[in-house]
C-alpha cells in the first residue's frame, strides 16, 4: 500500500508508472515535470535550506518540498544544514491550491534523521521524513519503519 516515488529521474518514474518523482536542483524543470506527470502524480522538490526556493517549487506544481540536511548525514556529509525553523516558516508561508484532497503541500525533512531526533521535526511541522541510514541499518527494517509511523500517529493524538 506504500506509494512509489522515484528519486531524480522523471523518465524512469514515467516508465514504471510510479506514483511520483522527487527532483533536486539539477534533476530537471519542475514545471515540465508537473506537465509530464499530470495532476494525479506526486511531485517533490529538494529545497535545501531555502524557503524562497520552496515557494518557487510550490508555484511550479510541487506537492511537497524537502528541507535538509537537518542533521549531519553520512550519505551527504557536505549538505547544507536546514534548521527546524524552516518547517515552522514553511507552514505559515507556503500556500497553494490543493491538487488532491488527500495531498496538500507538505514539508519533508531529510538528512541524519533517527527515531531519537525525529520528534522535534514532526513538532516543527515536518509532514514527511526521508530516512536512509537509520532505517536500512536497523536489524528489522519493517519494525523500524513502523516505529516511524507511530511517531506521526502519536503527534496527531
Amino acid at each position: 500500500g506504500a506509494r512509489l516515488l522515484i528519486n531524480d529521474d522523471l523518465a524512469l518514474a514515467r516508465l514504471v508508472d510510479a506514483d511520483g518523482v522527487h527532483l533536486g536542483r539539477d534533476d530537471g524543470n519542475l514545471r515540465l515535470a508537473r506537465a509530464m506527470l499530470g495532476p494525479d502524480k506526486i511531485l517533490g522538490a529538494s529545497c535545501y535550506a531555502d524557503l524562497a526556493l520552496a515557494e518557487k517549487a510550490v508555484a511550479a506544481g510541487a506537492d511537497y518540498v524537502a528541507f535538509g540536511a537537518v542533521y549531519p548525514s553520512p550519505t551527504k556529509p557536505d549538505a547544507v544544514r536546514a534548521g527546524t525553523a524552516l518547517f515552522f516558516g514553511a507552514k505559515s508561508q507556503l500556500t497553494a491550491p490543493r491538487r488532491k484532497p488527500s495531498w496538500g503541500v507538505a514539508t519533508c525533512a531529510i538528512g541524519g534523521i533517527t527515531l531519537d531526533n525525529a520528534p522535534p521535526l514532526i513538532a516543527a511541522g515536518a509532514d514527511l521524513l526521508a530516512v536512509i541510514t537509520d532505517l536500512f541499518d536497523a536489524p528489522d527494517i519493517a519494525a523500524r519503519a513502523a516505529a516511524y509511523q507511530r511517531l506521526f500517529e502519536e503527534s496527531a493524538a
